[in-house]
């Protein structure tokens, strides 16, 4: 059979994890402390995103961090040591997630959402490339900006600016708010995604992240410098709730690290055919190719509560597109 009748659509999606997506039983009426419980837990535990991050931090606290002492100035050797530090895990982590599902295949495309190639020869990304784009991005702004942030916070701490966390007398303080980390990012980066696609700094600062409609392991601390500020300045809460060189560190990490894991384009990686360490998000997957859902995580159902959540659903994106439609009639009215 030929022309337009034999042809297939396209699917929407190589891959679609079980839906609806559903957020955090945190906030649910009536309060189930069970679920809340089993959520916390499969979010640390066996092996996950988090538990890796915090091993990694742990590793450049003890090994490869100035201490304090040397932090009460600005001095070239110890910030050039945390620089160089955060740059190799950029590597290490974008790159070897890169490698593995991207260079290689050692997966093909199997819990892969999007099968589409990362562009390359498109005038849309620097240097006509979107990975080389990504890279450069994440490397030349991302790594220095966390860098920065962390260089301030440690000369904050080592000089009485920020509060501290007494060791090892407030270790369960400190175990406390390892765990809520990860709220607090949900928390703020829905606030201030929605302040991003407010359309002059969406044209001007978070245009660059959303070149990005087809996400890699690279895309995910992409940004502009601004928005690097931005995102990363969720640290400076530790200038109001007590810390100590060991949680910045984890902080910055984790909103940098899991900004890679979560646009790895891939829902986890698998071995033997079973999913053995969660990855990418499809929640936010759908963000980057609807731009008008899904702001936020799902710690925090910011998205719920502001009608803005897109459970991945047939139904849910009919009403998406619903809404999308009003909003433009709505514009040219």
């Amino acid at each position: 059979m030929t022309g337009t009748a034999g042809k297939q659509k396209r699917p929407q999606w190589n891959y679609r994890p079980e839906v609806p997506i559903r957020v955090s039983p945190l906030f649910r009426t009536p309060f189930d402390p069970i679920a809340i419980a089993k959520w916390i837990v499969a979010g640390w535990f066996p092996v996950t995103e988090r538990l890796i991050i915090l091993f990694l931090a742990l590793l450049s606290w003890f090994f490869f961090h100035p201490e304090l002492i040397r932090c009460q100035v600005f001095q070239f050797d110890w910030i050039a040591q945390i620089f160089v530090r955060n740059l190799i895990l950029m590597l290490l982590v974008a790159g070897g997630l890169h490698l593995y599902l991207y260079v290689y295949k050692k997966q093909g495309d199997e819990r892969r959402y999007d099968a589409r190639p990362l562009a390359k020869n498109s005038k849309l990304f620097t240097f006509n490339n979107q990975v080389y784009d990504n890279l450069f991005w994440s490397c030349a702004s991302g790594v220095t900006v966390w860098s920065a942030y962390e260089v301030l916070m440690m000369w904050s701490l080592a000089n009485g600016y920020a509060p501290a966390l007494d060791w090892p007398g407030d270790f369960l303080w400190l175990l406390l708010l390892i765990f809520l980390v990860p709220i607090w990012e949900t928390f703020y980066f829905y606030l201030i995604h929605r302040m991003l696609h407010w359309p002059p700094l969406y044209r001007k600062v978070h245009y660059l992240h959303h070149r990005n409609t087809n996400v890699g392991p690279w895309s995910g601390l992409s940004m502009h410098p601004v928005e690097h500020i931005i995102y990363l300045g969720s640290v400076l809460i530790h200038w109001i709730v007590p810390s100590n060189p060991f949680l910045i560190v984890f902080h910055l990490q984790y909103f940098t690290l899991s900004a890679v894991t979560t646009h790895a384009g891939f829902e986890g990686i698998v071995l033997d055919g079973k999913k053995r360490l969660r990855l990418g998000t499809f929640h936010h997957q759908m963000h980057h190719r609807f731009f008008e859902c899904n702001y936020g995580g799902l710690e925090i159902p910011w998205d719920k509560w502001m009608g803005s959540f897109h459970d991945g659903t047939p139904e849910s994106h009919q009403q998406f597109l619903a809404a999308r439609r009003a909003r433009s009639e709505a514009g040219k009215a």
